[in-house]
């Protein structure tokens, strides 16, 4: 991969780490809801289940896509049903009187497994690798370093929500407040499904 091509790499994994989506919606709230240390968790399973996902469509996971179109159909509607469970988990996480475990935070596997359901990383995953892998180039050297660069920014990128989400939550003094500010999450999650279907 050419120097210019690292380079370009570089701005559109900003882009598409850092831009609101899914991923940084739901690790801003649990950051507001759990903190930093209980949305680890969510964050590395973000991390790992999107560096997977490019690795695997860099490998032609997104030929039998292609091949098989009524399985990509089928996981936009798993997508958009467990969207909408991830919005009520999100609404639950503001609710002080919730059970608990409505109110835990995701795990490794639950954001691991959420990339395969979130619009913005499956259009994520299929535009880098096309535009970044090279008929006749080295596939795994290409792949390994579109694999680093996501995984580093994502991992940056999702620290800088939790924290933001963090932070918000010191102006959010009253119940109440933080009843709204989970709820606009988890309306913010719940209005992404149509992303699902433009």
């Amino acid at each position: 991969m050419s120097r210019d091509n690292i380079i370009a790499l570089l701005l559109f994994t900003v882009a598409g780490a850092f831009t609101p989506g899914p991923n940084t919606i739901m690790v801003t709230a649990s950051g507001n809801a759990f903190g930093f240390a209980r949305s680890l968790p969510h964050i590395f399973g973000v991390t790992i289940g999107f560096a997977l996902m490019l690795a695997l469509f860099g490998l032609g996971l997104g030929r039998v896509f292609q091949t098989y179109p009524a399985i990509h159909e089928s996981l936009r509607y798993l997508g958009a049903a467990y969207l909408l469970y991830l919005a009520w988990r999100l609404a639950q996480a503001g609710n002080l009187n919730a059970a608990e475990t409505t109110r835990r935070p995701l795990s490794v596997v639950d954001g691991a497994l959420f990339q395969w359901v979130n619009p913005k990383a499956v259009t994520l995953a299929i535009g880098v690798v096309a535009s970044f892998t090279t008929v006749g180039g080295d596939l795994w050297t290409e792949l390994a370093i579109i694999v680093a660069v996501f995984a580093v920014m994502t991992l940056v990128s999702l620290f800088v929500w939790c924290l933001f989400g963090m932070a918000i939550r010191r102006f959010l003094s009253s119940p109440r407040a933080l009843r709204i500010t989970s709820l606009s999450m988890a309306g913010l999650l719940a209005a992404s499904v149509v992303l699902l279907f433009v």
